[in-house]
């Protein structure tokens, strides 16, 4: 399987999109929506804000290995 790099983001605020390119070597904890400038994160049990509002779980997820927990 092919990991994707980019994922859609959905601010749960406002139902802004965008799509952004995820990291490979790290978890995004904080993103802010372009449009409303609410600061998201990851929501309990997520490891980034990718697996909890993009269309596209981050890479380390989409190898099957538990993100940043350890």
């Amino acid at each position: 399987m092919k990991i994707q790099i980019q994922s859609i983001i959905t601010c749960p605020q406002c139902g802004y999109r965008k799509e952004e390119f995820m990291p490979t070597n790290a978890c995004q904890y904080y993103y802010e929506c372009k449009q409303c400038k609410t600061i998201l994160k990851p929501k309990p049990g997520d490891c980034c804000v990718f697996c909890s509002y993009g269309n596209v779980p981050c890479p380390p997820v989409q190898e099957g290995n538990n993100c940043c927990k350890k």
